[in-house]
């Protein structure tokens, strides 16, 4: 049966998923790529995002790998797609990845203004939502084809998915980094309330790594 996930999420250790001003400069906000110290060094991260052989295995690795198996749909944020706000002035902004974008699989990013699909190399074409995320998820479930969807963020899209217990299961990395303020993932999320558990806690020397499932 397909799954609802989010994978490789990572949260500094007070708390936040994303750092504050995200713009062109900080696609994660100030200091948010600090997050992903542990990841950016694995065979996938190094496969994925920028093409290259080789790349560190173990723990971090597995859970790196993880992400992206048996995955047949992704939905994202707005943010996650890029910087611009407010109504496409244009079609020029096409993501943060190049040509050839890392989910080769099709992406449906929420948004309140809407723009055609966006199709690129590799596989991945981009369709953009406006009737909500529920409408997402079922035109991913669709599109996946009975693959699991992987629910890329950011922090609001995956509360939204969350409060309405429709993830069945979430892989949260805990890095070793402080960032003061920005985006709170578990900010009045009651996950005990909403019947999640932590079922599973690996500790490597770059991140904690959590697995929280839907009982």
């Amino acid at each position: 049966m397909s799954k609802l996930r989010v994978e490789s999420f990572t949260l500094s250790i007070d708390g936040f998923g994303a750092g504050p001003n995200q713009d062109i400069n900080n696609p994660l906000g100030v200091g948010g790529t600090s997050l992903h110290g542990w990841a950016l060094s694995t065979r996938t991260f190094q496969k994925y995002l920028f093409g290259n052989d080789g790349g560190a295995t173990g723990m971090d690795e597995d859970f790196a790998a993880r992400g992206f198996q048996n995955i047949g749909a992704w939905i994202l944020g707005r943010n996650m797609f890029g910087p611009v706000r407010g109504p496409w002035p244009d079609e020029s902004w096409r993501g943060w990845w190049g040509d050839n974008p890392v989910y080769h699989v099709p992406v449906f990013v929420l948004t309140n203004h809407p723009r055609p699909p966006l199709v690129m190399d590799g596989g991945t074409t981009f369709y953009f939502v406006t009737e909500g995320a529920a409408v997402a998820l079922a035109r991913a479930q669709d599109a996946a084809a009975g693959k699991d969807v992987r629910v890329g963020g950011g922090v609001n899209v995956i509360q939204q998915y969350l409060r309405q217990r429709l993830i069945n299961e979430m892989h949260i990395a805990i890095s070793p980094v402080l960032l003061g303020s920005g985006e709170r993932l578990f900010e009045e999320v009651n996950l005990p309330a909403l019947g999640y558990g932590c079922t599973r806690h690996e500790a490597t020397p770059l991140a904690t790594h959590l697995i929280f499932t839907r009982q």
